[in-house]
């Protein structure tokens, strides 16, 4: 384990400055507001904050309070966070980011637990300081390298287990095939009853899984998932491109109107975590790469705790019993969306510590 610290050359914020000076907004398409993407006058206004308001080097010092490495396994240089609270005896938790995230979107959750437990927060392979992975990204491979992090690189017995997105898929990998795992706590409960073998869904579960199949929402994830280069190249050279397909993301799945949730600066944050590293192609790596059966993890075992998102809220108690064998509880969050722990960071930290509590 390399001790790391993030520390941009002012060359990539020189160029970064020329780059937004230069920026062409596109017309407006007539349709209701966020109906056709980001609206032109709210990227205008992200990009002359993030040119003339938007401070980075304060934002890194932000950033660096928290304890960072980089940890080679299996191929892969893994940046991480650790956070060490304050007594030893809690279990530790491991928070795993999806797509479009980054790392920095998980510290508001470091900072809702408050020391009470370690908190370790990896970067997925492709994503930010992270290095890519030297196969094809799978949510078990990835899970793999998170259990050799936290057992044989940090140390720990036993752990739990959270994840939003990308990030959910890796953390229901981790409870169901790896022992050191004592609980897990799912925001993103797992949808894997609908390809498990012999398994039926009810009327509820097929309107529910109906329901967030919605083609207006997908188009995104085919792009990234059938052409990533053709993407990437578009979005890794234009500061205003890559923040107008974030940002856009960001308000959709999101609660609130439209950016109205988050404080500009963060979601800056999160995009330059991207430009910095130029990792924004890699970070597709998950879509155009991971197996057909990568959802299809084994049932979990071990003690869950169940926080079902806005976004989801019909999500019904037994399809999640399809994938969770020991539900500790279930409960429908009324604030926060697909980004939860950033959205809702106290109601998430609340779940794991009443799990850690039960399950030490």
């Amino acid at each position: 384990m390399e001790p790391f610290r993030i520390a941009v050359p002012d060359t990539v914020l020189a160029d970064l400055d020329r780059r937004l000076r230069a920026t062409i907004l596109p017309g407006r398409t007539p349709g209701p507001d966020w109906s056709n993407g980001i609206p032109p006058e709210v990227l205008g206004g992200l990009v002359d904050r993030w040119r003339h308001g938007y401070d980075w080097r304060e934002a890194e010092r932000r950033l660096n309070r928290f304890e960072q490495f980089v940890v080679p396994i299996d191929g892969c240089d893994v940046h991480v966070v650790v956070a060490r609270g304050r007594r030893p005896g809690p279990l530790p938790v491991v928070v795993t980011h999806g797509w479009p995230y980054s790392f920095a979107t998980m510290l508001p959750l470091v900072d809702a637990l408050d020391g009470e437990l370690d908190v370790v927060v990896p970067s997925l392979p492709g994503y930010g300081f992270s290095g890519v992975l030297p196969s094809g990204f799978s949510s078990a491979g990835v899970a793999d390298r998170w259990d050799a992090l936290m057992t044989t690189h940090l140390g720990y017995e036993r752990y739990l287990t959270y994840g939003e997105d990308v990030g959910a898929g890796v953390s229901d990998w981790l409870a169901g095939a790896h022992p050191a795992v004592a609980g897990i706590v799912a925001s993103h409960a797992s949808f894997s009853g609908r390809s498990r073998p012999g398994v039926e869904l009810d009327d509820a579960e097929r309107a529910f899984l109906a329901s967030v199949a919605t083609p207006a929402e997908s188009g995104y994830a085919h792009q990234m998932g059938t052409r990533p280069d053709t993407l990437a190249a578009a979005l890794i050279d234009s500061p205003s491109g890559l923040l107008a397909w974030i940002a856009e993301k960001v308000a959709a799945w999101s609660d609130g109107d439209g950016l109205t949730a988050f404080d500009p600066d963060d979601i800056l944050t999160n995009v330059m975590v991207y430009w910095v590293t130029r990792s924004i192609g890699t970070s597709f790596r998950p879509y155009c790469e991971s197996p057909d059966d990568d959802d299809l993890h084994p049932v979990v075992q071990v003690p869950a705790s169940i926080l079902i998102q806005t976004h989801e809220a019909a999500y019904p108690r037994s399809l999640a019993e399809k994938s969770y064998a020991d539900i500790r509880s279930f409960a429908r969050l009324t604030q926060g969306g697909h980004f939860t722990a950033w959205e809702n960071p106290a109601a998430v930290a609340e779940a794991i510590l009443a799990l850690e509590a039960e399950v030490r």
